[in-house]
């Protein structure tokens, strides 16, 4: 396999797995028109994709520290397309909250391993990381555009139809799994060597991380209601919103990438979360279509900082690799999903606006924090089969 071309397809799989996060959030207006549920109740809906994963991805992340398991890889991607194709054929609340749960536990194993596979084949570069950042963010921007296609046919009784990402994500990854089983059986290290562990700094960007969750995940929850209900239009201005909130991510993913190749992790996204402070105000704030451009700079900023956080919390844990891959890619990251139906809830009561203003502080908060956070110092460069090598601020390697 060609030096490359495992990182693309682990960047293809990510987006095809990635695909079943953007789906719910794109689900519940059609959740809400079909079944009358109140957005409360519909932003439940939100929170079983995202409790059992929330708790489980860093379980999964210890087990990839002490194993390597890359036949997790298309297992979970199946169990996360199953999940979500099985969500609309049942009239049932309880039985859609089952089988979205089951979704987002097979999301919830595939992110640890896949980023610790992610970092052997990239050989410890921001860019390779950001490129697989950005294969997750193609998928939830095609998420609502997938959603709305299949839906269009007949609603939510055409669910299944969105188990096709899955199929082909499945197959993406065998050639990987393949290359790493090979890499294991000529003797190559695919466990870290015990390192330095920053836990009070892995801590705190955690904490940042998490408030930026709550952030993105509740803006995705509701922005298709919000904005059909300002500009006046139907499921296709709602779907836009959603789309643009998700393709502004792609952009920043990318751009995060290139921005650690010159200056620190930690100061690219200080400013990232500045920037989005003033972009999420305006995202609530600013009348007329002048949203979708506050969408997509909200999107960008919140993303910018999003692979960066990843390598950070790796560098951070040199020791337990897995474990910081599944809490910077998992729990903190859908454990905003906790707060939807507290944001459902203030928005039933009163109105959609104000339940999102709240929104505006999170990446204040991310901010405040990344003042505390220290740049790793760099260590040593990977070797093509080690899954550690971290790269750190202005002096990490360079892709090739």
């Amino acid at each position: 396999m060609r030096r490359n071309a495992p990182i693309i397809l682990l960047s293809v799989g990510h987006a095809c797995v990635d695909v079943y996060q953007g789906s719910v959030a794109a689900l519940v207006p059609f959740f809400i028109a079909e079944r009358s549920y109140s957005l409360a109740v519909a932003s439940g809906i939100v929170l079983a994709a995202t409790l059992l994963s929330s708790v489980a991805q860093p379980l999964f992340g210890l087990l990839t520290d002490r194993w390597a398991l890359p036949w997790l890889l298309p297992v979970s991607t199946l169990l996360g397309g199953l999940g979500i194709a099985l969500s609309g054929l049942s009239g049932s609340y309880p039985l859609t909250l089952v089988f979205v749960a089951l979704s987002g536990i097979g999301v919830a194993a595939y992110h640890p391993e896949s980023a610790r596979v992610a970092r052997i084949a990239g050989r410890g570069s921001h860019r390779a990381m950001g490129w697989f950042s950005t294969g997750g963010t193609v998928g939830f921007a095609l998420a609502p555009l997938m959603v709305a296609a299949a839906m269009s046919v007949g609603g939510l009784r055409w669910t299944p139809l969105l188990v096709l990402p899955a199929l082909v994500g499945a197959a993406l990854c065998l050639p990987v799994v393949r290359v790493l089983q090979q890499r294991q059986a000529a003797g190559a290290r695919t466990t870290p060597p015990a390192g330095s562990d920053d836990v009070a700094s892995f801590v705190r960007l955690s904490l940042a991380v998490v408030f930026r969750s709550v952030a993105f995940i509740g803006l995705s929850t509701f922005i298709s209601l919000y904005v059909r209900e300002r500009l006046g239009g139907g499921i296709a201005v709602g779907t836009a919103a959603l789309f643009v909130l998700y393709l502004g991510s792609t952009v920043g993913a990318v751009l995060g990438g290139s921005l650690a190749a010159r200056w620190d992790r930690v100061v690219v996204a200080r400013w990232s979360y500045l920037v989005s402070v003033a972009a999420v105000t305006g995202v609530v704030w600013v009348p007329g279509p002048a949203v979708f451009l506050f969408l997509a700079l909200t999107s960008a900023g919140l993303y910018v900082p999003f692979s960066l956080q990843v390598t950070l919390g790796q560098d951070y844990l040199p020791s337990r690799v897995g474990t910081a891959s599944g809490i910077t890619l998992g729990l903190t990251v859908s454990i905003g999903g906790l707060a939807s139906p507290a944001v459902g809830a203030i928005a039933d009561a009163t109105s959609l606006r104000t339940a999102l203003a709240p929104l505006a502080l999170m990446p204040l908060l991310s901010w405040l924090i990344f003042r505390t956070l220290p740049e790793p110092g760099v260590m040593g460069a990977a070797s093509p089969g080690t899954a550690t090598a971290a790269p750190s601020g202005s002096g990490a390697a360079k892709p090739g």
